[in-house]
């Protein structure tokens, strides 16, 4: 008997893996408005799950409340209802008050083209000027909240296609500009950024994904000055063609695709995709031809999570809408060795481009699909992922908090291991910039090979140094449908 509930586990993945994946949309009569760009989640009322800001080219935003995996749009009763051509969305509690905030980025227009809504119990009030971040111009792309400096708050980057990068130091929710002072004003074209600490040196480093040519930058953070050291990593193209104007990286993304703890890049190119293996110490190889996502095509954005719930990071990308194509999106997944594609049909079939983000919005188990359209006949779907069987709940939410309770920890590395080894199960990066010029406030996703006890890992960098954090003994089938929380090792700072 023994033996055969030690087989079970690995019978149920089988079957995840002969049954293809299966997504069904949610809402489509209301989710089916196009000229949308860029969606983001997080918890924005505090009733445990994750609800969706989605921003819209020109038409209203909406903010979807989600009500026990019910949406509603509540945009307009929230203060968020904005009808202006908007470009960038993140989420995160800049004022530490214990709700997430939301930053939202504009096409250049009359106002400012930063627009910063301070969270009070689930109305937002506009608090752009009393934070300093008004800008008259620019056209804004990647939005990051993440603690840069070590003090314990969120500071904000901000990526421009047009003009110097900036970045906004947070002194108790007042902001300035340090991008000059401190080596990130670049003036490259840039689209998408994340934030991770690639050297593992103890502070956290900024990768950014430039457009029309431009070489991509690699910023590493010394004590807090940076310098750019792309092309000593061999990242500064991002596996497209280089010096090409045609060719640029719409996103990078940050992830451990192979399993090995050390945290991968994963570029969305309009070019060649690109994948680079982290060997440690910040030592990338060129994996993107052996695991087969380098075909040359037109790509906005590359999101990863364990669709399948067997422990691997499996990986979407979708292909842009340009010059009258409308270049196709795919779902790989992640066999160990290499990426398969197994894009559905009727995923296949959605004028999807832009954003991307995965979430369990009906808190089931497993991660389910938001997308969004450029066109106007196009569409903002949310797409709920039928896993079979118990394979749905092989899986465990987990959501890092610093030692006051505050959610402050954007760039933290999560880490689960068999309970009493070294078997390591997944690695998870918290959140620092996931989507298309997005930022997410929730927490990470883990799918299990099986059911049973598991050590959690944290890993804070900051400061110079990468504090761990320990939970030990964590059984996941009690946490099914709820979040297990980590508060991070008391600050250093």
């Amino acid at each position: 008997m023994g033996a055969l509930r030690r087989l079970a586990p690995l019978a149920a993945i089988a079957l995840a893996w002969l049954e293809p994946p299966r997504f069904v949309p949610v809402q489509p009569e209301l989710l089916s408005a196009g000229g949308t760009l860029v969606n983001a989640w997080a918890d924005y009322d505090g009733d445990g799950d994750p609800d969706l800001f989605v921003g819209f080219n020109g038409a209203t935003n909406r903010l979807y409340r989600n009500d026990a995996g019910a949406l509603v749009d509540a945009a307009a009763a929230a203060g968020v209802a904005d009808a202006r051509a908007t470009r960038a969305a993140a989420w995160g509690d800049y004022d530490a008050d214990g709700d997430p905030d939301l930053l939202v980025g504009f096409a250049p227009g009359p106002a400012s083209v930063l627009r910063l809504y301070r969270n009070d119990g689930g109305r937002f009030a506009d608090a752009t000027a009393a934070a300093g971040v008004a800008r008259d111009s620019g056209a804004v792309r990647q939005l990051a909240w993440v603690d840069v400096d070590g003090d314990g708050d969120l500071d904000l980057f901000v990526a421009f296609r047009d003009r110097a990068n900036a970045l906004f130091r947070n002194d108790a929710g007042r902001f300035t500009d340090i991008a000059a002072d401190v080596g990130l004003a670049d003036r490259r074209r840039t689209v998408g950024a994340v934030w991770f600490d690639f050297d593992e040196d103890g502070d956290i480093d900024l990768y950014a994904g430039n457009m029309d040519g431009d070489a991509n930058g690699l910023f590493r953070n010394d004590r807090g000055r940076f310098t750019d050291v792309a092309d000593e990593h061999g990242l500064a193209w991002g596996g497209r063609a280089p010096h090409d104007s045609t060719n640029g990286t719409v996103r990078p993304c940050a992830a451990d695709v192979n399993g090995d703890g050390h945290i991968d890049v994963i570029t969305a190119n309009y070019g060649r995709n690109g994948l680079f293996l982290n060997r440690g110490d910040g030592r990338f190889e060129d994996a993107s031809a052996a695991w087969g996502i380098d075909a040359d095509s037109r790509y906005d954005t590359c999101a990863l999570a364990d669709f399948d719930n067997d422990g691997r990071l499996d990986l979407y990308v979708n292909g842009t809408v340009t010059g009258g194509v409308s270049y196709r999106d795919h779902l790989f997944r992640n066999t160990g060795t290499r990426f398969e594609d197994v894009t559905p049909d009727n995923v296949r079939a959605l004028q999807a481009d832009h954003g991307v983000q995965w979430a369990d919005f009906d808190r089931d188990g497993d991660v389910d699909l938001a997308l969004t359209g450029s066109r106007p006949d196009g569409m903002h779907s949310l797409l709920r992922n039928e896993l079979v069987g118990s394979s749905a709940r092989r899986s465990l939410s987990i959501a890092v908090l610093d030692a006051r309770g505050r959610a402050t920890m954007a760039g933290a590395e999560v880490r689960v291991y068999a309970a009493g080894t070294r078997r390591l199960l997944g690695t998870r990066l918290f959140d620092t910039g996931s989507g298309y010029d997005a930022q997410n406030a929730m927490p990470v996703y883990v799918g299990l090979p099986a059911g049973r006890l598991v050590d959690i890992e944290v890993v804070t960098p900051l400061g110079g140094s990468r504090t761990v954090t320990q939970a030990r003994g964590v059984d996941p089938r009690r946490w099914q449908g709820q979040t297990f929380i980590v508060r991070a090792a008391a600050d250093t700072r």
